[in-house]
């Protein structure tokens, strides 16, 4: 069952460049947690057939996404596998947002101006990731919404958990944790306390 826009998490754990074998340590690891959403690269290797796998065998406790949906090609793999939501880091197209209405599929495209926020919310964008957010800063979220209003938008690139709060407070909506969630050294060894320990410090940060 998919999920709707009003559910759609805040915080969501990017995962690129990881093997099948280490995205379920970091799948078994989020289901303890308080963070269930996980988007998966679309340029990782094989990262159809992870996707597949990891939505059979966590679909129901894990939010499932894909991210770096560049083209119409890659989303309908994508939503074909089964993914809640997909986000890329460029704008979509009006055929891509209308095939993810047609499909009950959460669009998150990126952009990066005013002009291209506010064309991809007119196209039919549920929400827009702003990117990379750490360039323009927690304050941009701020002043968008002066002239432009409420909007969904969702910060990515850059967010830690020194600064993930910031960014919220600002009037970002939503989160997207890359790197500053899991140290690739970490998962490849199966560290799970470290693991663990930097799930739990963006917890603290965001008091979830």
């Amino acid at each position: 069952m998919k999920i709707n826009l009003d559910q759609f998490p805040r915080i969501t754990s990017i995962l690129r460049g990881f093997s099948i074998q280490e995205t379920d340590r970091i799948l078994e690891a989020l289901c303890e947690s308080k963070i269930h959403s996980v988007e998966i690269a679309y340029n990782t290797p094989d990262a159809s057939s992870i996707l597949r796998e990891s939505i059979q065998k966590y679909g129901g406790r894990i939010v499932f996404g894909a991210g770096t949906v560049t083209c119409m090609e890659a989303l309908k793999d994508v939503v074909d596998a089964g993914v809640d939501f997909v986000l890329s880091p460029i704008t979509f197209t009006r055929e891509m947002l209308e095939y993810c209405k047609a499909h009950s599929v959460i669009s998150v495209p990126g952009a990066f101006s005013p002009s291209e926020v506010a064309a991809q919310f007119a196209y039919g964008a549920d929400i827009v990731k702003i990117f990379p957010a750490v360039t323009v800063g927690p304050s941009y979220f701020r002043q968008l919404a002066g002239p432009m209003g409420y909007q969904r938008l969702m910060a990515v690139g850059g967010i830690n958990s020194k600064n993930a709060k910031e960014f919220i407070e600002a009037g970002a909506d939503y989160l997207g944790i890359g790197s500053g969630m899991f140290r690739k050294e970490d998962v490849a060894a199966g560290n799970i306390e470290a693991m663990e320990k930097t799930i739990r410090s963006f917890e603290v940060a965001l008091e979830l």
